[in-house]
């Protein structure tokens, strides 16, 4: 028997949007009611074509979660360094084991930032080309609960409240 939750692990799709738009509006490259032309519902680059499920014309980034584009989500994350959706992702806990404790414990996949070529860095935006597992998901989106702070987690219950560190500003 196992905890699928803890150690099996699968591509997050459009989950990891949420994330993507964070680190824009941390970088300040965009602002909620920025506008994200998405029309005609694709997005080539190089040999690769990027589709969302329903076309739209233009989207504001609050939007392109709200539709879950694909396309936006990718011009978003082109508008931004490698490295810092990288180091985002990393700080979330993603590549990395949980630290339960738990036998098993997956630690996703998470490709090194320098490797990515425009496609990937567009398509981890929406959470393909990455592993996650519930647990690592769970924790990351953690961080929108408690205004940007990441706290550890536990599978046993605790005395004192763990202290959480910052990884986005509220």
């Amino acid at each position: 028997l196992r905890n699928r939750a803890v150690t099996d692990t699968f591509e997050p799709g459009s989950t990891l949007k949420p994330f993507t738009v964070a680190l824009a509006l941390e970088a300040g490259r965009v602002r909620p009611e920025s506008v994200i032309q998405t029309a005609p519902g694709t997005l080539s680059i190089g040999g690769a074509t990027i589709r969302d499920a329903h076309i739209e014309r233009a989207l504001t980034v609050a939007q392109v979660i709200q539709k879950s584009s694909n396309v936006g989500a990718a011009k978003i994350a082109l508008g931004l360094p490698a490295e810092a959706m990288w180091e985002m992702f990393r700080d979330v806990g993603f590549g990395a084991a949980p630290g339960l404790g738990f036998p098993g414990e997956a630690t996703g996949k998470l490709r090194p930032y320098r490797s990515w070529r425009p496609i990937e860095q567009a398509t981890v935006s929406y959470g393909h080309g990455i592993w996650v597992s519930l647990m690592q998901l769970a924790r990351a989106y953690g961080v929108f609960a408690r205004d940007g702070e990441l706290v550890p987690l536990s599978l046993v219950r605790v005395d004192v409240p763990p202290v959480g560190r910052r990884i986005m500003a509220p």
